[in-house]
């Protein structure tokens, strides 16, 4: 992990002294992303700022590197894996300078100009200055893992491997695209298939696309683009029987695991209770220390505990990283962690990876990389029962049409209306098809673009921020060309057995991971039945300090032309009142974007400068069983119930005596089961419950029932976090 960052000079002029300064704020806004080594470049009209992170050759793989007669410029930030084959390959004579992985690239380009990247695997960004043409190249791995941003007008060119440096520019604008933003799918939610580049938040800030070669004329300002790699099509033509894909898918994998350990200094691996990241750690030839978030939410969704007894039955150390259900970010953490993060989708995920990241920063700063299991599900089938709705094969697909039809929809709304009214649409999907103008793609495959898109706008992204603001580097081995095109040559005929519960993958690693593992399904992060703790911290995170964050948001330049703060404000009410009211990812994106227009307006100092929250502790785990209930009492710490509060029961609850056993009640919420309360096990439960009536004090009900307030605190609170019970309007 490294940061680039520069400047260059368009019309054929050089850069002044002046440049100095501009590359000086940048590079410094980028810190984090290199705490090891920070150098500069300027000669004629280009200026160049690195910060660097030291994996390979730490002593002598500096940059920027240059060819021997100055001719070719190169700054990188990234992996190259294959760099030694790739040397090996070299016209004889050529003489590589330091151990740096990515010198070779200089001799690459020199050797073959604009397709010099087509057979490099790794992760990348870089930077090229051909001093001879006078030409400026940037150029990103396939998946986009490593960022890079910039602005470019008919005078120069910035860049950088975070947009908050480009801000130092005065050219360059600071203004967020709310419209574009508030229609991006991936801030909406909605289910609708798309391929549309992704883009980068903010007015006048371009990415550079991902698989690609972008080129700068520096004397004409010409820009143009050569693509190295394209994301296949899904046309099952390969003739491979089930049990030859599931090998050659197994084989890509163990070597991509195998690529992803190149380094000279230490790797961990964060590890989920899910088969992805267990599979990076049965794969790889290292024993990693391996990290696991232990909060509400995966202790009871059995996330943590799954990680902890896959870590035991592969033999590797696995530290519980403790975030319990009282710790809430604070107003300036949660700023700092959306400046770090530049986009509106931080939420849940992207600070609980955060924190597991700053954890090993301090606590193991030896580790200085670390392989997850990121960008599995995306391209080997992990969201197909997702979206089968509990069905099958064919519902999936079913449902994958609909998601299709919607994107024609969105493209001819005229038509598209017909899909609105009862019953199934009486036009032919065809019809609204070829009146959208979309190319012929079937919407399977579009699922798989769409994934493409989300890859690089959310997951790369943010796992790339988290690591980097820690100065850690993050590698993903599922993020492997050879992968995806091995799924995309899936015939037809073989999809439902292969990509369906991304059997591919678990049926490679059978008798390599415990059957338990393999056949786990997927519960993502922090989803599942613990999915309310995560959803109160962040409603509570909102709502401190009398909704600061929310009031901040909404002072942001563009938020009251865009963002209704009755509603929002309602919105957060509600999830306080109960965590199932709602999803606070929603309106955690709609704040995120008032504070990211404030912060682009009034740019905050560098990240390295800010003060940071307390480093999370963890929690010595040997035997899960055994210590389930300490590990408990650690993760959910539960406030004492008030004596004088008034509880009510929720609209929708009702208890229903079980006509087989009269000690048995049924707890339903809006018509469902949710609950099973036994009064044999919990005496006087069943009765407290009802008589919850939102008009008397607990102490008083408790009292006149002769119960025991004490005993049944767990059981009241536990029903207040569940949305079983409410607090009474008018009362705290």
């Amino acid at each position: 992990m490294c940061g680039l960052a520069g400047t260059a000079a368009v019309g054929g002029r050089p850069l002044s002294a002046a440049a100095d300064g501009l590359l000086r704020s940048m590079t410094g806004t980028i810190a984090h992303r290199g705490p090891d080594e920070t150098e500069f470049f300027r000669s004629g009209p280009v200026g160049l700022g690195f910060v660097r992170l030291s994996l390979v050759d730490p002593e002598g793989g500096g940059q920027p590197l240059s060819t021997d007669d100055g001719s070719l410029v190169l700054i990188a930030n990234g992996e190259i894996y294959n760099h030694r084959e790739l040397a090996a390959g070299l016209p004889a004579g050529t003489r590589l300078r330091t151990g740096s992985d990515c010198e070779v690239l200089l001799h690459l380009y020199r050797r073959d100009g604009l397709n010099f990247l087509d057979r490099v695997r790794g992760m990348f960004a870089l930077v090229l200055w051909d001093r001879t043409r006078n030409r400026l190249v940037f150029a990103r791995d396939r998946f986009g893992i490593k960022p890079l941003f910039f602005h470019a007008d008919a005078e120069r060119i910035v860049f950088a491997s975070e947009i908050k440096a480009l801000f130092h520019d005065p050219a360059c604008p600071r203004e967020l695209d709310w419209q574009r933003a508030l229609a991006d799918p991936a801030v909406t939610g909605d289910l609708v298939l798309g391929d549309s580049p992704p883009h980068a938040w903010f007015k006048g800030v371009d990415l550079a696309p991902a698989g690609a070669v972008t080129t700068f004329d520096l004397t004409s300002g010409e820009r143009s683009t050569h693509r190295y790699w394209s994301f296949p099509d899904f046309d099952g033509d390969t003739d491979g029987s089930e049990a030859d894909l599931v090998r050659s898918y197994a084989d890509a994998l163990a070597a991509s695991v195998r690529d992803c350990q190149m380094a000279d200094v230490e790797i961990g691996l964060f590890l989920s209770g899910g088969i992805d990241s267990a599979t990076v750690a049965a794969l790889a030839d290292i024993e990693p220390r391996t990290f696991t978030m232990l909060n509400g939410s995966t202790l009871e969704n059995r996330d943590a505990e799954w990680a902890h007894r896959t870590a035991a039955h592969l033999g590797l150390v696995n530290h519980q990283v403790l975030h319990d259900t009282t710790a809430v970010p604070g107003v300036d953490e949660w700023k700092r962690h959306l400046w770090q993060m530049e986009t509106p989708l931080a939420g849940p995920e992207t600070f609980y990876k955060y924190e597991l990241y700053r954890y090993v920063a301090a606590q193991a700063p030896e580790i200085k990389a670390m392989l997850l299991g990121g960008g599995a599900d995306e391209f080997n089938g992990g969201y197909t029962t997702t979206l089968a709705g509990g069905g099958d094969w064919s519902d999936f697909m079913a449902n994958v049409d609909r998601m299709g039809t919607r994107r024609h929809q969105h493209r001819h709304p005229g038509l598209g209306a017909w899909w609105e009214q009862p019953g199934p649409p009486l036009l032919r999907a065809e019809a609204l098809r070829a009146a959208s103008g979309a190319e012929r793609r079937d919407d399977y495959e579009m699922l798989f673009r769409t994934k493409y898109r989300d890859v690089q706008l959310y997951n790369c992204w943010h796992e790339d921020r988290t690591a980097a603001g820690n100065g850690i580097e993050a590698r993903v081995p599922f993020l492997d060309h050879r992968l995806v095109e091995i799924v995309a040559a899936i015939p037809h005929t073989l999809r439902p057995a292969l990509v369906w519960d991304k059997q591919i993958l678990r049926r490679g690693l059978a008798g390599v991971l415990p059957r338990e593992v393999l056949t786990r399904p997927k519960i993502p992060f922090y989803y599942g039945s613990g999915v309310r703790h995560t959803y109160r911290t962040f409603a509570s995170m909102l709502a401190q300090q009398g909704d600061r964050l929310l009031d901040e948001a909404l002072a942001g330049p563009g938020a009251r032309e865009y963002l209704d703060a009755d509603h929002m404000r309602a919105a957060l009410r509600a999830l306080e009142e109960d965590p199932g009211a709602g999803h606070v990812e929603f309106l955690v994106r709609a704040a995120n974007l008032g504070l990211l227009a404030g912060m682009a307006r009034e740019l905050p100092g560098p990240l390295v400068t800010a003060p940071a929250a307390p480093v999370l502790r963890s929690v010595p785990v040997v035997d899960w069983s055994r210590q389930a209930p300490e590990i408990e009492a650690l993760v959910v710490r539960r406030e004492p119930v008030d004596a004088a509060a008034v509880l009510a029961r929720a609209d929708g609850l009702l208890l229903l005596r079980a006509p087989e056993d009269d000690t048995v009640w049924y707890l339903t919420l809006d018509g469902a089961i949710e609950y099973v309360v036994d009064d044999t096990a919990e005496a006087g439960w069943s009765s407290l419950l009802q008589a919850f009536d939102g008009e008397r004090p607990v102490g008083e009900l408790v009292a006149a029932l002769d119960l025991d307030l004490k005993r049944f605190e767990p059981l009241v609170t536990e029903a207040l976090e569940a949305g079983l019970l409410v607090t009474a309007a008018g009362t705290r």
